[in-house]
């Protein structure tokens, strides 16, 4: 069966929507336990569809953006959405297998197993940040449990969303997943579908929104969110030259990929009191190494449009009005594409929007502390984060650090690097999400574990059935025995 085209550039009325879902649930119903083989097939073909066409995706994506750089593109969505099919082609076989788990000693000789299930359908709304990215990994998770997927794209990447739209179809078919574009009236209309399992990432006001409009049908949810994600310089760091410079160098990759348009950037950076003229002096000549063209250099992102650009400006001004000193780390001149430099911000005032809201571009105020304890704590005092970052060598205060602070994910000396390891589950906690996916952690959200007892021909279960006698009270007396 191939369904109709979801029509990429229109906003579909809810009847629309309702009827591309069915037309889902129809192909779901008539393959609902689609084969290995046939999982692989589509893990292979979305796998084609991202290699063969991932420079028309970047040009597509630079252009929504006024100007991405392509190498972010194929750094941050092509690569880890190739390797994440890589992954799941290589271990899926054995992911969709019954998985026997053994009978209480009271039950045997029957035996137990999880079978996990497609589940059937799958919404995944998608945010405008990493377009490619963020609907493949959520679509390689569920073709690899066996489901049906319908994307909900970013009225914020309209060239991008239709043609990924164009290329899922040739690919895949609109049996197996469909693409709608729209504003905040269709992914309102969006959330409010039917869907087995909804997987949204975006903003936590909008986050808790999607979770209020599954609930009417009670549809399961899967938030990556964002929040203030720290980064922590310990004074041992800071005390090594060397060991400080690659700190601020991570730090500053981590915000400057994409612009710093990235939920899980570094969202403010935690330094002992006294180094911030040394951070201040590696930033600036790790900057203009990086960029030496400043804002104009071709691997430097511009901000998605006029509206968050201005947002930005806004953020910035209203610290400098209350007295927080701004330090621009790169060369500026005629601005195109929305470039917004490379910033560092000190003494920012606790109550302000820049201290309040998840950034999301290429600002990052610097906070100081006088013990580690004292950072720990500012970060406690703060929703628990989708990322924190930890530079510091000593095992033992990584220790204490992870021990002492919860988030959704962590890197030691290092940033952004946990979303791209399919071993492990990416996924916020708090007010930074919940659930979460990649990898083997993925299949099993996208997927029913069916829990399934099968007893032995050979038994003893008619022992429990009335009349009951002695026999059952000494049974009772063993199986209700004090713990």
């Amino acid at each position: 069966m191939n369904a109709p085209s979801t029509h990429i550039g229109q906003e579909l009325s809810a009847a629309e929507l309702k009827a591309t879902l069915e037309s889902l649930r129809q192909a779901y119903r008539i393959n609902p336990y689609p084969s290995w083989n046939q999982r692989r097939e589509w893990l292979q073909k979305l796998s084609d569809m991202i290699y063969d066409n991932k420079m028309a995706f970047a040009a597509a994506i630079s252009e929504d953006f006024g100007y991405r750089s392509p190498n972010d593109t194929l750094l941050a969505e092509v690569f880890p959405s190739l390797e994440g099919i890589r992954h799941a082609i290589k271990h899926g076989k054995s992911w969709m297998k019954v998985r026997k788990q053994g009978a209480s000693i009271w039950f045997k000789p029957g035996s137990t197993a999880l079978m996990p299930q497609p589940l059937g359908v799958i919404g995944v709304i998608v945010p405008w940040n990493y377009p490619l990215f963020l609907s493949a990994g959520p679509l390689v998770a569920a073709l690899a449990a066996g489901n049906r997927a319908f994307i909900k794209m970013s009225e914020y990447t309209p060239r991008f969303s239709a043609l990924l739209d164009q290329k899922l179809a040739q690919y895949l078919g609109r049996d197996v997943v469909q693409v709608v574009n729209g504003g905040p009236e269709v992914a309102a209309e969006f959330s409010r579908l039917p869907f087995d399992h909804i997987l949204f990432t975006g903003s936590t006001p909008v986050g808790k929104m999607v979770m209020k409009a599954a609930a009417e049908n009670l549809v399961p949810v899967t938030l990556e969110l964002g929040g203030k994600s720290p980064a922590i310089i310990t004074a041992e760091t800071a005390a090594n030259d060397a060991r400080l410079k690659n700190a601020v160098g991570r730090v500053i990759s981590g915000k400057s990929i994409n612009a710093g348009q990235t939920c899980i950037a570094p969202d403010y950076l935690l330094v002992p009191e006294g180094c911030e003229d040394r951070v201040l002096a590696h930033a600036k000549d790790i900057v203009s190494r990086r960029f030496p063209d400043g804002v104009l250099s071709k691997d430097f992102t511009g901000i998605v449009s006029d509206r968050h650009a201005t947002r930005l400006q806004r953020l910035t001004d209203e610290a400098a009005e209350t007295g927080a000193r701004i330090v621009n780390l790169m060369k500026t001149g005629d601005n195109p594409g929305r470039k917004v430099p490379l910033t560092f911000v000190l003494n920012a005032k606790n109550d302000t929007g820049l201290m309040q809201e998840e950034i999301f571009g290429p600002i990052l105020p610097i906070v100081t502390y006088k013990r580690l304890d004292d950072a720990l704590a500012y970060v406690n005092a703060r929703p628990r984060p989708l990322a924190l970052y930890l530079f510091d060598d000593n095992s033992k205060t990584q220790e204490l650090v992870m021990q002492q602070t919860i988030a959704g994910g962590v890197c030691i000396n290092e940033t952004l690097f946990h979303i791209a390891q399919e071993n492990l589950p990416f996924g916020g906690v708090g007010d930074s999400g919940m659930g979460h996916y990649h990898g083997k952690y993925g299949f099993d959200t996208m997927t029913k574990l069916k829990p399934i007892f099968k007893q032995a021909r050979f038994n003893s279960a008619e022992m429990l059935a009335p009349p009951y006698g002695k026999t059952i009270k000494m049974l009772l007396d063993i199986l209700t025995r004090k713990v």
